[in-house]
């Protein structure tokens, strides 16, 4: 750096002490954004994070003398454009990302500025009186006219198509129709972090989407771990409630009596006997059976006998359908 201006090295140096300061790294554009909103940014950031305006070339200068300590992180000089600046911090990247989102805000369009998107004047009443006002929104490209002594706009009009420049007349017109097209705001453009440089595109994520995602993994991973009895302090209270659950339904197939199953294996006989006799005629049942089949009383252990049987026939379907809710996880986990 010889023949370099003194104030140069020193700004050089500061940048490459915060950069060996700091895990993550962030590559940010602060064009366009007003002194006054940039400092209350600055203010919202105290604390989580430091932001460093410099120019370029001091910038790449700084990435470079300390590459050697932290791999790759040269890797961040293809983003730097616009106004750049550098901002440091400890946080996650990806909630570094999510708060400089949440802090911007919208704001007039102003003339020579790009929109990012089509900028629209909206279907409905303007508020304004006839007057040269008509004649203003027509001429950008906005179908107004009169009616019931208010100016309206016909349907929605799309005045500037995203990626052109805002020209005098259209910003005058919005900003009349108070109407903040633009967003103002630290464009974070890349972040570092250990050895790996993500671009906005991945730290953009959807959280309800991305947390769906992982509780559906979730799902997908208890059932194949339940299934494939693979205990875990998540699932061995499942594993066993199936594993005693199917003991059970072989118990009472098989008519294996013991503690748990004889209560339920004498309700299914019970009922099952009940159900043979209601299908003879009276000439054939004695009296004893006669009477229980009269007897009102009797209904309960029938409707507690069939409540066991379609226990047992309903376990057997859930058993399949989570067989195959297995297998359906099998698949989306190994592709």
């Amino acid at each position: 750096m010889a023949h370099v201006a003194e104030w140069k090295k020193d700004e050089v140096k500061e940048i490459a002490n915060l950069i060996d300061s700091y895990e993550v790294i962030g590559v940010v554009d602060l064009l366009n954004i007003p002194a006054r909103q940039l400092q209350e940014m600055r203010k919202s950031l105290t604390g989580n994070a430091h932001i460093r305006l410099s120019k370029i070339n001091l910038i790449n200068l700084a990435l470079e003398d300390c590459n050697k300590n932290k791999e790759n992180l040269i890797n961040l000089s293809e983003h730097l454009s616009g106004q750049p600046a550098l901002i440091f911090t400890d946080m996650n990247p990806f909630r570094l990302f999510k708060i400089l989102e949440d802090s911007k805000t919208n704001a007039p369009a102003k003339a020579g500025s790009v929109a990012k998107d089509d900028i629209i004047v909206p279907k409905g009443d303007t508020g304004f009186e006839p007057g040269p006002f008509l004649g203003e929104l027509q001429q950008i490209g906005a179908n107004a006219k009169i009616d019931q002594g208010k100016i309206v706009v016909d349907k929605d009009a799309v005045v500037v198509e995203a990626g052109e420049v805002v020209s005098q007349q259209v910003a005058s017109v919005l900003t009349r129709l108070e109407i903040k097209p633009m967003e103002v705001g630290i464009d974070l453009y890349a972040v570092y972090e250990d050895g790996a440089v993500y671009t906005s595109d991945v730290l953009a994520i959807d959280e309800e989407e991305t947390l769906a995602n992982v509780q559906d993994a979730f799902n997908k991973a208890f059932n194949l771990s339940v299934f494939a009895n693979i205990p875990t302090k998540d699932t061995i209270a499942t594993i066993i409630q199936t594993a005693h659950s199917k003991a059970t339904n072989v118990a009472m197939e098989a008519g294996i009596v013991n503690s748990k199953t004889t209560d339920m294996i004498l309700s299914l006989a019970n009922a099952k006997m009940l159900a043979l006799a209601g299908a003879l005629s009276a000439d054939a049942l004695d009296s004893e059976l006669s009477d229980k089949l009269s007897n009102v009383a009797s209904a309960a252990p029938v409707a507690v006998a069939n409540d066991a049987e379609e226990e047992v026939e309903e376990e057997v379907e859930e058993e399949e359908d989570s067989e195959e809710e297995a297998a359906a996880g099998l698949g989306a986990l190994f592709g």
